[in-house]
């Protein structure tokens, strides 16, 4: 019985057509697999020859068919409809089949083009690797035959000197050389070493995974012989014998082929050095000037510490340092302000006709109690001087009076104290015109002769007003002629300068002052444009616990509103309030009005210019920029401290003693005056730093930076808040408290004063001659002296002189008067006496006898 039982075999139905198909897989197997497929079947109409009889009734009978088997409903034009139809799908199924064998043989020309190119250009970096590796190798034999060479000689000449027999060493024979291992095969060969481009014509072209396999075991069995690279683990044994010597690594082989192919393309040469312009603002940081002159930033930094500066490449460094290392690398330098944002300020200047009169600007200045301020109280008939603590001015007042005659004069109202040289020297650089004001009986002081000095070197004009001539004791001739080793001659010395004797008290002689400050006035011709963006000078800021950043601004161009914006110094803002000095809230100021402005995002500097600006953005744009150049040019003084500095500095800062303080004022310019005055108390053993200066209240973070640093915490006109004190407190901070400056500084010059070293002062006291010499057991040597002169103590320091020449100081350790313990001995009187862990003592010598003294010193 068969298996088939009868029955046909399963497999597809109608006429199947077999076929192979080749399966790959991993490893280079591969195999044979039988499929079946199935035709299409396609209906096509036989047509009909139109030349063949009975054409037109056989063509219409075989086009429309037979009505019988035709679908029900379909009439003869739309059957022919459909046949034509058929017709041309078949003619362009057709037509396009042609097309695509067209595209496919043309495909598989060029893919057959391509893979040509590509074996020839492997064939030729094959050859040439071949054959470099082959030089290389003749090379190393030929190195290595001289050097065998040069050691047989020498051993020969070794021998001849010896007078013994050499042995003749035959060097090691050559081995085959790689050309006759790489001989070419039979041309009948299937394929030789060079790849599968030499095959015999006719043959298959093999598969990309064959040709690989076959360039895997060529390369292999080149590598197997002696002079190949070395294959297999690597050993100790291995690693240092000298059998085979040191071949030359692959990697090495194709840095010398890269090497010669850019020789021979003329790359080896190395680019000639382009000298570049290099934009350079006034701080730029190390690695951004490295990128501007297309250098690595690492030789910029050792360019820079050639020049002493230790910096790293994300430091600033200023502009003539920039410019010098530019210069260096052999660029140009060319200098930029990055100062561009700033030009929206508006600087142009007025025109004659838009210019109206406007109030003299009027500065108080001079010595302290010489009755600046009382001459301003009787000027504006007022009682300023009551506010200010001790009766002296620690502030700059700025306020607008009315004159007689109607003429508005703003008066600015410096402190005379020492300490206050920069609130006098802002005064004179925004004013007009200079009241000097001199005690009649006090005459030229060190704050007046500076004054002088300010007003010359702002080039305004002075006006010397001889105050308290109603005192009994007054001397107006002494200050006119005081006033002239100054350079300052009166109208009554037949000068050029307006000299008015007043008196606060009585008001004697202030018409007359008023009168020569509208004559000033006038001959100078002040005109200022009312019409333009405002503009000004800060007289002073502080921080006001309700109002916030509160600066007094002098408007000196241009007229300021509510709701202006504005840039001041670091910070920006939009005016909020603008206050008088009668403390009324105004909608406007124009030129020489001196004001309080609210609104400022920060507390700015004295003396720092208010302009406005036409937006928030611009406003906060300068106001960032300014910050950043301020930052920048610290951090580039910072760097340009060479290593030797800084080594002098530690040297000397090891024997100085620091007291350290942290200061909190009321305004900004009382701050700025502690400092300065902070700064020059103290010589070269001990000295005052100022940790932190601040304006407004003290609170919680000075509270901790002055436990952590260990100072006390100054207060001036300003208080600690209720967190602020519970918390100094606790951590057992210390906070003064003062509103005169005489105070603070003396308390300050006390307590620096405590960390000098107290001087040691000598007293001399007497003489003691050693007449003779004695060795007592337990004690040592013992001297007998008579005391010659003076008194003897023990508790006294003594001093052995031998030839009157120092050899020994230091203290007693007996002093007795026969065998009692004394604590002197007077004049004319003998004792025995011996010394402290010393006994070279001799008969004759002579012992001096002094005490020391401590004193204890202060600061001047």
């Amino acid at each position: 019985m068969s298996d088939t039982d009868g029955k046909k075999p399963l497999g597809l139905g109608g006429a199947p057509r077999s076929g192979q198909v080749k399966q790959s897989f991993s490893h280079g197997r591969t195999k044979s697999v039988v499929v079946e497929t199935k035709r299409k079947r396609v209906v096509v109409p036989t047509p009909v020859k139109p030349g063949a009889p009975g054409a037109g009734t056989a063509s219409a009978a075989t086009n429309l068919g037979d009505p019988s088997k035709r679908p029900a409903g379909i009439s003869d034009a739309e059957m022919e409809r459909r046949l034509a139809a058929l017709r041309a799908a078949k003619a362009r199924e057709v037509e396009d089949a042609a097309r695509r064998a067209e595209e496919d043989k043309a495909r598989e020309e060029e893919r057959a083009q391509r893979r040509a190119e590509i074996e020839a250009k492997e064939r030729e970096d094959r050859e040439r690797a071949e054959a470099l590796r082959l030089k290389a190798e003749e090379e190393e034999r030929a190195a290595k035959a001289e050097a065998a060479a040069r050691i047989a000689a020498a051993e020969a000449r070794k021998a001849d000197v010896l007078g013994t027999r050499a042995r003749s060493a035959t060097p090691p024979p050559a081995p085959a050389k790689p050309a006759d291992r790489a001989a070419p095969a039979a041309p009948g060969a299937t394929e030789d070493a060079r790849g599968p481009a030499s095959a015999k014509p006719g043959l298959p072209t093999p598969r990309k995974t064959d040709r690989e396999k076959d360039d895997r075991a060529d390369r292999g069995a080149k590598r197997g012989g002696d002079e190949g690279r070395r294959s297999g683990k690597l050993t100790l044994s291995d690693a240092i014998s000298d059998e085979g010597g040191r071949q030359r690594s692959l990697a090495a082989i194709k840095r010398k082929q890269e090497k010669a192919r850019a020789k021979a393309l003329g790359l080896g040469h190395k680019a000639e050095k382009q000298s570049r312009d290099v934009q350079l603002p006034e701080t730029i940081v190390v690695s951004e000037l490295a990128n501007r002159m297309a250098e690595r930033a690492a030789d910029v930094v050792k360019a820079l510490m050639k020049m002493g500066m230790m910096v790293t490449m994300n430091q600033a460094i200023d502009a003539d340092t920039a410019e010098l290392v530019i210069e260096e690398f052999g660029h140009k330098a060319v200098r930029v302000s990055d100062a561009d944002v700033e030009q929206v300020i508006d600087t142009v200047k007025d025109s004659d006709d838009s210019l109206l009169p406007r109030p003299p600007i009027v500065t108080i200045m001079g010595h302290v109690d010489h009755g600046k301020t009382s001459l301003l109280d009787a000027i504006r008939k007022t009682s300023v001087v009551s506010g200010e603590a001790g009766g002296i001015t620690q502030h700059i007042g700025a306020y607008q009076v009315k004159t007689p005659n109607g003429q508005l004069v703003t008066f600015l109202d410096t402190p005379g104290h020492a300490a206050f040289t920069s609130m006098r020297s802002r005064g004179a650089q925004v004013t007009d015109i200079v009241v000097l004001v001199v005690a009649a009986d006090d005459a030229v002081m060190p704050q007046t002769v500076e004054a002088i000095n300010h007003a010359k070197a702002a080039k305004v004009p002075m006006i010397v007003a001889i105050n308290k001539i109603d005192k009994h004791e007054a001397n107006p001739t002494k200050v006119r002629t005081d006033l002239l080793q100054h350079e300052v001659v009166v109208e009554a010395m037949s000068g050029d300068v307006q000299d008015v004797e007043v008196s606060a008290k009585t008001g004697l002689g202030l018409d007359d002052l008023l009168e020569a400050i509208a004559l000033q006035a006038e001959v100078l011709e002040l005109r200022a444009n009312p019409n333009r963006a405002a503009s000004g000078a800060v007289i002073e800021a502080k921080l006001d616990v309700g109002r916030g950043p509160v600066a007094t601004v002098l408007v000196q161009n241009g007229t300021l509103r509510k709701g202006d914006i504005f840039v001041v110094g670091e910070q920006w803002g939009k005016v909020r309030a603008l206050i008088n000095d009668k403390g009324e809230t105004i909608a406007e100021a124009g030129p020489s009005v001196p004001v309080e402005v609210l609104g400022l995002s920060g507390t700015p500097s004295a003396g720092d210019t208010l302009n406005v600006v036409e937006t928030e953005a611009q406003a906060r744009e300068i106001a960032d920029y300014r910050i950043k150049t301020a930052k920048d040019k610290r951090a580039a003084a910072g760097a340009a401290t060479t290593l030797e500095q800084l080594m002098a500095k530690a040297k000397a800062d090891q024997s100085v003693a620091e007291l350290p303080i942290l200061i909190k004022a009321d305004v900004q310019g009382s701050a700025e005056a502690i400092v300065q005055a902070m700064e020059k108390i103290g010589n070269e053993e001990v000295r005052v730093r100022v940790l932190h200066s601040g304006v407004g209240a003290i609170t919680d973070t000075d509270v901790a930076l002055a436990e952590a640093s260990k100072a006390p915490i100054i207060g001036f006109n300003v208080r600690a808040n209720a967190t602020a004190r519970a918390s100094a407190t606790q951590k057992g901070v210390e906070i003064r408290y003062y509103s005169i400056i005489y105070d603070l500084v003396d308390d300050i010059k006390a307590a620096a004063s405590g960390l000098l070293k107290a001087e040691v002062r000598e007293t001399f006291i007497g003489y003691a001659k050693i007449l003779e010499v004695f060795k007592v057991s337990g004690v040592g040597k013992v001297a007998g002296c008579l005391v010659t002169e003076g008194v003897a103590r023990r508790s006294a320091g003594v001093r052995l002189l031998r030839d009157n020449v120092v050899i020994h100081e230091g203290t007693l350790k007996t002093l007795k008067r026969f065998k009692d313990e004394v604590k002197e001995v007077i004049s004319g009187q003998e004792c025995g006496m011996a010394f402290e862990n010393y006994e070279d003592i001799r008969q004759g010598d002579v012992i001096e006898i002094f005490e020391r003294e401590e004193v204890q010193r202060t600061l001047d």
